[in-house]
Parts: structure tokens; C-alpha cells; sequence
């Protein structure tokens, strides 16, 4: 312990804050009968703030005076003292301290730490040791955690405080026996799985003849290239550990924390080092090494093979794909635009023959097809032969044409195929065991001579080949009649695959990323066990009718205040619904301006920037860990005391060298035993990482929230969520390509989480530019420190349904700043409480027959272009909004739509909408608009977006959004539409 912790344990080192003094030093009845004993004032309140002392500290002083003086003060006007000062002859004879000490022990039943006599006494002794051990046995807690843990159990078992040095020897000596116990209980698992296996686990810190590095560091490093012989490489580093088959070894009786804690600190070690380690912790620690090693490597591979399919098969073959329908447009338009004069004077001629009511005649036909329209018979045959081969007769051919190509990356997947077969870490649900199945014969298959001996459709799975992939798998020209095209089976098989990575229908064991999500889930008896104490951890205590009836309401209010304020607005409005002549109800919102600068808010910037004192960044480091100590949270991987002088400076020069990008050469000072090379490359292996930045910034954050003007910002309920992009100059697997952001090169985007007390709470390093909504809900649940954010404001951030309703259901609001009103859809429902009758979901009958959960497996594969929203919109919504004079749709009869107000959970199911003329929804898609929290428009119209485009694109738009309505109504009359609900119950599993 340091002398700053010492002097905590054993004095106050600061004023107790007010609710300690209200909870340690109130006096209740039975405390001022103890303290009526003694006559004087002076001895009643020295009494009395012993009797605080003990309760708080857990220990009488050595100057039972030695307390803050609003601590005495708060006493007096208890005891009705008016001069609080005659406390100071209370210690004038000091037996009396002694004397009352005593009483207070006796009265209050507390007993000595050392107190071996009574039987009381020896009982605590045994509960202390047995949870002190448990606790040092299944929390990976350092010393000093430990010893508070220790300190809250004395207080609250009213044993007197023993000497600091007293508990830290005995915490240290615990937790050195719950060390001792795991070293031996994992080497003893070892020796009883494979008495070789010890052996082979320190074979890995041997560097081979002829090798520059250990086995184990070779383990330990990533894939860095995206191509087939980077995925071998990466399948075989997961078959080199696999060999030592560590699934065997049976520990599952060690706490998994006190694994991890091992794993971590054989990870962030050297191979000298833990070849230097006495056994059994030498066994132990490689095994947890290992065992990690395996789970990484796993995942490593899978992450590889995902970014292999994606960037380097699917993405090149779709621009391929592309580039040749483009580059066949020319010959299509010239070939239709002769069909197109040919069809037009064929029909005018067969008009003239059935007015006249003459004889056909074909050669005469064909002379005004050739003297009018300039094509020959020849030509317009020609022509037609030519379309049926530019334009297949199925309406898949751009996916087809997708596969095509596919077919051609054969040679990219083929290195890893043998390895990718054989790989024993590859499980399936039921949905992914024909796609394993598959895979699992990917060996032979690429070990077949198809030429000598093509391969049949019998001998494959040919329920796994898609319509799209039909023609590519048999119909491949250059092969017999009947034979299977084996290189397009096999990226057929391939894309299976990574399917259903996507969707876990196939996981990986063991591994983190990729394990099988439903090995987690608790159900039957488990599940009800915790499901309680689950559901109100997330506020979800009330029935799901209740809940769902609640957000409906929630909404009608919203939809209510936004009627009240476009009529309050007026013409002045800058977002209205207006309803042209065509009967489409589109939303205009007018462009926002700029807020000018005040003259006072420059003065002020001005001003704050001439006060600003001009200091190193070392100092100014240096100056706020002295106000908040925020260096001390970097410790040592091991959890151990250090004892390293001036490490403060060290920690400073690496900060600033790994904020600046500009390494270690800069901050050495050769003479300075703080900032030698060794010292600084010591520091930052064994007390620079993730975790000791978190435990840093968490002070930080702590201290900001205690500035005064702070407070003032916000009470950090509202956090931002934004990105920052960074190109990535070496090769690794985790940087992503990105033209827009990243030109030609890779990186990676850091998603960095602050809230409206300006603190950086939370971030995230994600490779490339994914979707990143899901990254920004992990960003915001693994904050540093500060109050957990109820508004998360973000850009569009890829929003979906289900991320809406995964923010809501953990107490969050996603709120994402929309750049257009592009993919939208409409909901009928019931408001709770309206006696209109109407088709949409009643949530308060809770009606099975229209509500069926089971079919969100199937509906909730939506595209992009047609994601299913899951709002609802009630009733007294449009007769608000039609008061406005916004709205002119029937009574009852009204679609909505909802961005950022949705409904917080989502699955999507199917049900009937009754024929009432209203179509469910109508797409809409801008550049520049912004997205309104929420809109009504009438059932006979849709929502569409009015932006400021051209001319040219609005009669685009309607062009194809005439030829949209001419193709729906040749469909039937009956409309399926698609409602999103979730069951609370249902998704707490």
C-alpha cells in the first residue's frame, strides 16, 4: 500500500460527505443513552465522536480528535452543545479516551481483530478468513481491491480495524494461497489429461534451429493479408493449436475470471519470461495462454474468410457483373431501336389491312417494313436473336450474372479449401447443417479430377444451390450434358457458408466473435430463476399489452404536439405536409441556415484563448494528475504494487508518444532514470494497455463531473456518437477499404462516444466503415464511467428496426440525425382507449390470430429497399393533424410514419390489411432533406419527401413512380402488409 492509502486507513484525509455523516454519525435513541454516561459537555461529545469514528472508519484513533471540525459541529447541535470548542478537554487525561473506547466496544458488540479468547471471537476469525479467501479465490482482484473488500467486511461485522501493515500482510498471504491453488489445480488437470502435454505446452517457448522466434510467438501472430494463402495460413495456426487438444483438460471447477486474469497475463508477457516461471504456475499460465491463443485464432480465421468474401468475391464480382450488362447496353439500344421502328410500321400496316378489310399479303408487308423503318427481314430477325441474348427470359439475371463470376475467384478460395473442410471448430444449428455437410466434403471435391470424371448432380447437395446459382452449377456450357460445374458448386457452397455465418446458423467453438449465440440463452427452469430480477434491470416489470400500450400512447402525444405546433407556426412553419394537385402528400422541409455568431460569444472565445497559459504538454499532464491522480490507474499487468520511482514521467512520455504517432525516440533522455529507453519499454509492456486507459479516463470523467460550470452543460444523460476515420499504413486484417473515405488504401474508424458534460465516456475501433449502429449500442454500454446516456445522437448510423427496439428496451433513446425521408413504409394501428374501429394491430386484445411471431424468421430478411418499419400511428393523431389543415383523408383512415419516435422492440410478422383503398406505404427517397420526428398523411396518398432536386429528376420520379402504381394495380386486390412487434417476455431470452 502507498503512504497516501496507509493514511486513508487510519485517518480522515478528507470531510465525509453529507450523506456518510447522516448515515455514521447520526445519534439515535440508544446512542444518547450511551452517551448520557458521562456529565460533562466535553466527555458527551468526545463520546459521541467516537462513537462516529468507529462506525465509519471501523477503528478508534490514536487522537480521538483527529477529525474534520464539521464533524464535531454536526455532533454538538445533536447534543444541543452550543460551544462545540470544549471537545478539546476531552483528551486532557488520556486514559479517559481509553475508558470510553472501551464502552463503546462493549455496548455496541465489538470485538478485536485478534481476539482468539472468546468464542464469539474465533467465529468471526473463521468467517473472516473463509470469505476472505473465497473472495481472493473467485475474484481476479488486486491487492488493493481486496484489501477495501476486506475493510467493508470488518465495518460491517463490527470488528475493529487490525494495523494497515496487519491486514495488507494477511491479504497478501491470502492471495498468494488462492494463486498457489490455481497454479496446482490447473497443472494437476494437465498431468491427469496427458502426462506429455506439459511438456508439449513448454515446448512452445523453445525457439526452433534455424527460427528467429518462439512457437508461441508465432502463434500469436494475426493474419495481416486478405488473400487464400493468408487464409491457409490462418486455418493451419488454428489446427497447430488445436493438436494439443486442450478441450480435455477439465478446469471447469476454476472460476473463469481467475482464467482470463492468467490468460491476460500471459498474453502481455514475453516467452522468456514465462519460461523463467517456476512450475506449476508455468503450466497453468501456458495452459490459459493457449487456450485463449485457440479462441483467437479462431476467430482470426473466420474474420479473414468474411473479409474474403466479401471484398475480395463478392464485391469485385458484382462490379464485374456490372461492367459487362453496361458494356452489352450499346448493342441492346441499337437492336431495340430497330425492333422499335420495325414493331411501330408493322402495326400501322396491319391497321390499314383490317380497315380495308384486304387479303394479307406478307411480301408486302415486309416492303414497308424495309422502305419505311430501314431494316431487312434479315436485320429485324437479326435483332430479336440479339435481345434474347442480351435479355434472358428469368427475372434473376443480374444475380445470375453475379454467380457467373463468382465462379471465376475458384482460384482465390482454393489454398484453404482442404484446411477449411477438415477444421473441427465448425458447428451448426439445425438451419446450417446441410451448409456443413457441404463444406465438410469441400476435400474430396478438390481433390477430383472433373475433367477425367465430371461430377454429377446426385453427388451433391443440390438443395443448397439457389435459383441463382442454377445456371453457373448446370448449365455451364463447356461441360457434358448433365454435369456439375465443380468450381462453381464449390463458391456456391462458399457463399452458404458465409450466409449463415452471418446469422450463426453456423459458429465456431471456441471462440468469442463467432460462438454460437444460443449456447448463452437461458430457458425452462434457469431462465425463470433470473427472469425477474433480468426484466427489472431493464424497466420491463409491466405486462407486454401494457407496455406496448404505453409506447402507442407515448407516440399519439408526440403526434398530437407536433399538430399543435405546425398550426401554432402557421405559414411561418418550416416543415409542413402539404397536399398537391396529384394527391400525394409530400413533406416539405425548407432548408436551415447557419446561426451567425454574436459579438459577445467571440469576445469570449477571444478571451479564454489570451488566458490560456502557454505549457508543454508533459506539464500540462503532469498538472492534472496532481488535481486528480489520474496516472495511478495504470498498473501493473500483474496487480502488483509498484515500487518504481518517478513513474508518473514515464507514463507522460508514453501518452504523449503514442498520442503524437511519433514513438519512443523523441521522449528518451539518456542520464534521466525516468525516461531511459529500458525504463520506458518496461512501462509501456507491463502497464500501458486498454484497460488501465479506461480506469484513467473513468477519473477524468469523475473530476470533470465536480467542476461547478459543468453541471450547468448537462447532467450527461445526452451523448453523441461520431466517427473518426483513420488510414492504416501496414497490413492487417482489420482495416477495411473505403474509396470514399480511404481512397486506394485501408482503415478504421473509431467511434468515440461524448456527452453533454464535453467528456470523452466511451469508444470503439471497428474496422473500415461497417454499420456501425450496433458498434455505437456496445460503445455506449461499456462506458468508462459516468451516468449511463438516455439520448444517443448519431448520422443515420444504418438505423434498423431492431436497433431502435434494442436502445429502447435498454433504457436508451437512439436518436440518428437523418440526411434524407429515403426507405420508409406506413402502419395502421389502434390507439389504447379508441372506440374507433379500425384494421390495425389492437394491442389490448393481444390477438394471436393477427400477431405471429413465429414468422419473423422469414419476413425479417427484408432488403434494404423494402425494410419494414414497426410504428404505430393512432386515430386522434389525424384528426389533429387535419386540424392543421394538413390533412384531408376519412376519419379513422389514417397512414403513418415514424423515424426516430419507433416503437423501441421489433419483429417483423405478416398480416392481412383489410381493402379499404389505402395502400401500406410508398417509398420515398431524397438527397437533402432531413427525416421529421413524426408524419400523418391521409390513406389515399403517401409521404414522399419534397426536396429541392431539378426538374429533370422530379419528372424522372414520376415517370417511374407512374409505372410503380400501373404494376401494382395489375396484382390482386388484397394487400399484404407487415406490422413490427415484439414481445417483451419473449425477447428477455
Amino acid at each position: 500500500m502507498s503512504d497516501d492509502q496507509v493514511r486513508a486507513y487510519t485517518a480522515f484525509e478528507e470531510l465525509p460527505p453529507l450523506s456518510d455523516l447522516e448515515k455514521f454519525f447520526f445519534l439515535d435513541a440508544f446512542d444518547r443513552d450511551v452517551i448520557a454516561k458521562s456529565r460533562q459537555d466535553s466527555h458527551r461529545l468526545g463520546v459521541a465522536v467516537q462513537i462516529g469514528t468507529v462506525r465509519y472508519k471501523g477503528l478508534f484513533l490514536e487522537d480521538p480528535l483527529a477529525v474534520p471540525w464539521p464533524v464535531v459541529d454536526y455532533l454538538a447541535e445533536q447534543l444541543g452543545i452550543g460551544d462545540p470548542s470544549q471537545v478539546k478537554r476531552y483528551a486532557e487525561r488520556l486514559k479517559t479516551a481509553y475508558e470510553h473506547a472501551w464502552m463503546i466496544r462493549d455496548a455496541y458488540g465489538y470485538h478485536d481483530f485478534d481476539d482468539h479468547e472468546s468464542w464469539e471471537g474465533r467465529v468471526l476469525a473463521k468467517r473472516f478468513r473463509t470469505f476472505l479467501y473465497g473472495r481472493a479465490w473467485t475474484h481476479a482482484e488486486g491487492p488493493t481491491a481486496l484489501f477495501d473488500q476486506s475493510v467493508a467486511w470488518l465495518r460491517r461485522h463490527r470488528v475493529l480495524m487490525p494495523g494497515a501493515t496487519v491486514l495488507e500482510r494477511l491479504v497478501a498471504s491470502v492471495r498468494g494461497q488462492a494463486d498457489e491453488r490455481l497454479y496446482a489445480t490447473v497443472a494437476r488437470q494437465v498431468e491427469r489429461a496427458d502426462a506429455a502435454l506439459r511438456r508439449e505446452l513448454s515446448g512452445l517457448l523453445v525457439v526452433p534451429a534455424g527460427a528467429r522466434m518462439s512457437e508461441l510467438e508465432r502463434l500469436r501472430q494475426a493474419p495481416k493479408r486478405q488473400s487464400g494463402t493468408e487464409m491457409a495460413r490462418a486455418l493451419q495456426r488454428v489446427d497447430d493449436i488445436a493438436r494439443f487438444r486442450l478441450g480435455r483438460v477439465r478446469v471447469d471447477k476454476v472460476p473463469v475470471r481467475r482464467m482470463k486474469t492468467l490468460a491476460k497475463y500471459g498474453a502481455g508477457s514475453k516467452a522468456p519470461l514465462l519460461a523463467r516461471l517456476h512450475e506449476p504456475r508455468k503450466t497453468a499460465t501456458m495452459l490459459a495462454v493457449t487456450r485463449s491463443l485457440e479462441a483467437e485464432a479462431i476467430d482470426d480465421a473466420l474474420d479473414l474468410f468474411a473479409l474474403l468474401m466479401a471484398l475480395r468475391l463478392i464485391s469485385p464480382a458484382r462490379r464485374k457483373s456490372s461492367g459487362d450488362r453496361l458494356s452489352m447496353l450499346p448493342k441492346l439500344e441499337k437492336a431495340s431501336r430497330l425492333l422499335s421502328r420495325a414493331g411501330r410500321v408493322l402495326v400501322e400496316q396491319l391497321d390499314l389491312v383490317a380497315e380495308a378489310g384486304a387479303d394479307l399479303d406478307p411480301a408486302a408487308l415486309w416492303t414497308a417494313v424495309t422502305a419505311e423503318a430501314g431494316a431487312s427481314k434479315e436485320q429485324v430477325l437479326a435483332a430479336l436473336e440479339q435481345v434474347d441474348e442480351l435479355v434472358p427470359d428469368d427475372e434473376g439475371a443480374a444475380e445470375a450474372a453475379l454467380r457467373s463470376a463468382l465462379v471465376d475467384k475458384y482460384t482465390t478460395v482454393r489454398p484453404f479449401l482442404k484446411l477449411l473442410g477438415e477444421s473441427k471448430a465448425l458447428g451448426a444449428a439445425v438451419g446450417g447443417r446441410k451448409v456443413l455437410a457441404a463444406v465438410r466434403a469441400l476435400p474430396e471435391l478438390t481433390r477430383r479430377h472433373v475433367s477425367r470424371k465430371p461430377l454429377a448432380s446426385k453427388e451433391i447437395d443440390a438443395s443448397l444451390v439457389t435459383a441463382a446459382w442454377k445456371r453457373p452449377v448446370f448449365a455451364n456450357p463447356d461441360l457434358p450434358k448433365g454435369a456439375v460445374d465443380r468450381d462453381a458448386y464449390v463458391v456456391c457452397v462458399l457463399e452458404g457458408l458465409f450466409r449463415a455465418l452471418q446469422v450463426r446458423d453456423v459458429f465456431a467453438a471456441p471462440s468469442l466473435r463467432w460462438a454460437d449465440p444460443r449456447a448463452h440463452l437461458l430457458d425452462g427452469k434457469a431462465w425463470e430463476a433470473i427472469s425477474e430480477d433480468v426484466l427489472a434491470s431493464l424497466s420491463l416489470t409491466d405486462p407486454v399489452e401494457a407496455h406496448l400500450d404505453a409506447k402507442l400512447l407515448a407516440l399519439d402525444a408526440a403526434w398530437r404536439q407536433m399538430a399543435g405546433r405546425l398550426e401554432e407556426a402557421g405559414d411561418d412553419a418550416l416543415v409542413r405536409v402539404v397536399t398537391p394537385a396529384d394527391g400525394h402528400a409530400r413533406l416539405s422541409v425548407e432548408k436551415l441556415g447557419a446561426l451567425g455568431e454574436s459579438p459577445s460569444l467571440k469576445w469570449l472565445r477571444a478571451a479564454c484563448q489570451v488566458m490560456l497559459p502557454r505549457i508543454d504538454l508533459p506539464e500540462l499532464l503532469l498538472e492534472v494528475h496532481s488535481w486528480t491522480g489520474f496516472l495511478d490507474a495504470y498498473v501493473h499487468l500483474a496487480d502488483i504494487s509498484t515500487r518504481m520511482h518517478d513513474l508518473p514521467r514515464s507514463l507522460v512520455a508514453l501518452l504523449i508518444s503514442e498520442a503524437c504517432n511519433v514513438g519512443l525516440t523523441p521522449v528518451i533522455k539518456d542520464g534521466d532514470e525516468a525516461l531511459t529507453r529500458g525504463r520506458l519499454s518496461h512501462v509501456d509492456q507491463n502497464y500501458v494497455r486498454a484497460e488501465t486507459h479506461a480506469a484513467a479516463n473513468a477519473i477524468l470523467i469523475e473530476a470533470q463531473r465536480g467542476v461547478p460550470i459543468v453541471a450547468l452543460w448537462g447532467g450527461g444523460l445526452l451523448a453523441s456518437v461520431d466517427e473518426l476515420r483513420f488510414v492504416v499504413p501496414v497490413q492487417t486484417i482489420n482495416a477495411a477499404p473505403s474509396p470514399k473515405y480511404f481512397g486506394y488504401k485501408r482503415g478504421l474508424t473509431l467511434l468515440n462516444a461524448v456527452n453533454d458534460q464535453v467528456m470523452g465516456i466511451g469508444q470503439m475501433v471497428v474496422p473500415g466503415t461497417p454499420r456501425d449502429s450496433l458498434y455505437i449500442l456496445d460503445t455506449l454500454i461499456n462506458i468508462d464511467a459516468g451516468p449511463q446516456p438516455e439520448v444517443v445522437t448519431t448520422d443515420q448510423a444504418s438505423d434498423s428496426d431492431t436497433v431502435f427496439g434494442i436502445f429502447s428496451m435498454l433504457g436508451s433513446r437512439f436518436a440518428p440525425r437523418f440526411a434524407d425521408l429515403g426507405d420508409q413504409r406506413f402502419w395502421r394501428s389502434e390507439v389504447p382507449g379508441s372506440s374507433t374501429p379500425g384494421g390495425g394491430l389492437d394491442h389490448r386484445r393481444g390477438s394471436s390470430s393477427r400477431v405471429n411471431p413465429s414468422a419473423s424468421v422469414s419476413d425479417s430478411r427484408s432488403t434494404r429497399k423494402r425494410r419494414p418499419g414497426n410504428s404505430f400511428a393512432g386515430k386522434p393523431a389525424c384528426s389533429a393533424i387535419r386540424a392543421a389543415g394538413t390533412c384531408n383523408g376519412a376519419e379513422g383512415e389514417c397512414l403513418a410514419l415514424i423515424s426516430s419516435a419507433r416503437s423501441p422492440t421489433v419483429r417483423s410478422t405478416r398480416t392481412s390489411l383489410p381493402a379499404s383503398g389505402a395502400r401500406p406505404g410508398h417509398r420515398s427517397r431524397s438527397s437533402s432533406s432531413r427525416r421529421c420526428a413524426v408524419m400523418v398523411v391521409s390513406p389515399a396518398c403517401s409521404a414522399r419527401s419534397r426536396t429541392g432536386k431539378s426538374p429533370r429528376k422530379r419528372a424522372r420520379a414520376a415517370v417511374m413512380s407512374k409505372r410503380r402504381r400501373a404494376s401494382k394495380a395489375a396484382r390482386a386486390s388484397r394487400t399484404t402488409w407487415r406490422v413490427s412487434v415484439m414481445s417483451v417476455a419473449e425477447s428477455g431470452r
